[in-house]
């Protein structure tokens, strides 16, 4: 796996958005002094994928014969050597495939109401970026089932093969603006 930053991998030609809907305004909060969803626009297009509208006709997107990578907005710094990688793995094993993150919360069982055993953290993981759909995906599909990521994992894992790759601690989901600043604070100069 390719480690700095800059050093991207040829990937083979894909479309793809940035998803912002739904995500409240913290997609305009600033990292680095740039907008969250700036710096997710630009790690899109450094790895090499043609960014469309969210909005372009699906019909469009099947015509075209390539993957689709789908960049949540809310993992900004989500290298663009390892969404190249996705997309890559997306096409050379024909499957979806979804960049995620270990589940490093307390979780528990709720048993009628009250509390129970604790959830063994290993077996779990958090959805990140990006979600990239092989071509023959996008042929199968009249549109995207959810711009909400777990649910689309979610629907997409009911029907065609789904990889999950771990992704870079600096891939992380944010939620709130305390975690943009841990964010950034992260993948500091």
């Amino acid at each position: 796996m390719t480690t700095d930053s800059y050093d991207v991998p040829d990937a083979p030609p894909a479309l793809g958005a940035v998803v912002e809907e739904g995500r409240g305004s913290l997609p305009f909060a600033l990292i680095h002094g740039e907008a969250l969803v700036a710096c997710a626009a630009w790690a899109l297009g450094d790895s090499g994928v043609s960014a469309v509208d969210l909005g372009t006709q699906w019909a469009a997107l099947v015509e075209s014969g390539e993957p689709f990578v789908l960049h949540d907005v809310l993992c900004p710094m989500t290298p663009a050597w390892f969404i190249a990688e996705c997309v890559s793995a997306a096409v050379d094993r024909d499957v979806v495939v979804v960049g995620v993150r270990p589940v490093t919360d307390t979780v528990k069982h709720l048993d009628d109401g009250l509390v129970g055993a604790t959830v063994d953290r290993g077996s779990l993981v958090t959805v990140a970026s990006p979600v990239v759909l092989p071509a023959g995906v996008v042929a199968a599909l009249d549109g995207l089932p959810s711009l909400d990521f777990a649910e689309l994992v979610a629907a997409l894992g009911a029907r065609f093969p789904v990889e999950l790759v771990g992704a870079p601690a600096t891939a992380r989901r944010v939620a709130s603006e305390a975690d943009v600043r841990l964010l950034e604070a992260l993948t500091g100069r």
